[in-house]
């Protein structure tokens, strides 16, 4: 089980050698009505200890710089990030039509230092709102589930390559053509591997599932256990991962980054590209082809410098 927002026309019969999005789709759950993208992660479940049941954790809207929660329920947040150098704009190329790329491996099962912008954050009620102070993966998160409540829900994190090599829109692992920046951080530095030499905007999801209520109660963290397990039967956490498919409508993407303080910045790039009412986005839908009780997800940005 997973969630997929952005544009309509994904489906499971998608022609990867030909996919175009914005030919193809009718509408975006996403905000910026250019981005026909597909943005997907995995659904965590709460296994209760008592009798063995699963139930969907809720997803929830995340907040707002301004300290408010964005208007839909559940989604994701999407970050499409631009490295620098000191003062020094670094220079980036936009993928093209067919990219598509996966960032973790769902087959881990204990830590592995191959993919360091994976992780979760326990998020207090007071952290509600905010997702918490620091970096993103940083010392305040997990590579795993975390092991005690978190009242304030879960901010899962899932930070993409940042490197190219230029020439492949995918790979036969979905890996291959892109690669993270030298280093041990995740995101983006100032340079890329002679092999991938093309720098990329960054992609980042945030991901908030909302694990308030019963699902913190002490009870179920003793022992070092913990209730939760992922969609694809991962009970660690540690597979966590996230797909995507490049859907941008024409130089699109390219404008909004180029134009980052410019016009364009975090929540409001209006000046660069469309904006949708987020009732519109929301109302971009996909019937089931498998029939079950799984909710409605969106998606909204951050455009960053």
């Amino acid at each position: 089980m997973h969630q997929v927002v952005g544009g309509n026309s994904f489906n499971i019969t998608m022609d990867p050698d030909s996919i175009d999005p914005p030919k193809t789709s009718t509408c975006t759950s996403c905000i910026y009505t250019e981005d026909t993208s597909n943005y997907w992660t995995a659904s965590i479940y709460f296994k209760s200890p008592e009798n063995g049941t699963y139930k969907r954790v809720p997803q929830m809207a995340n907040g707002r710089l301004n300290r408010t929660l964005l208007e839909q329920d559940g989604g994701l947040t999407v970050y499409y990030m631009r490295p620098f150098s000191g003062t020094k704009t670094m220079k980036m190329t936009a993928m093209r039509p067919g990219f598509r790329m996966l960032a973790g491996d769902p087959t881990l099962r204990s830590k592995s230092n191959k993919y360091p912008g994976i992780c979760h954050r326990c998020l207090s009620e007071a952290d509600r709102i905010e997702g918490g102070a620091g970096a993103p993966c940083g010392r305040n998160d997990f590579s795993e589930f975390p092991n005690k409540p978190c009242p304030g829900g879960i901010r899962a994190t899932v930070i993409f390559p940042s490197c190219w090599d230029g020439v492949n829109v995918d790979s036969p692992d979905h890996r291959s053509h892109v690669a993270y920046a030298p280093g041990n951080s995740a995101l983006a530095g100032d340079k890329c591997p002679s092999t991938h030499p093309v720098r990329i905007p960054q992609v980042m999801y945030e991901i908030m599932y909302d694990t308030s209520g019963p699902m913190s109660d002490p009870k179920y963290f003793k022992d070092g256990k913990q209730p939760l397990v992922y969609s694809f039967g991962d009970p660690t956490g540690y597979g966590a991962h996230g797909d995507y498919l490049f859907g941008w409508k024409d130089d699109s993407l390219q404008r909004a980054m180029d134009n980052l303080g410019k016009g364009c910045a975090s929540e409001d790039c209006t000046k660069i590209l469309k904006i949708q009412a987020g009732k519109d986005a929301i109302a971009c839908t996909k019937a089931q082809q498998a029939k079950e009780d799984v909710g409605s997800d969106k998606c909204t940005y951050y455009l960053d410098g």
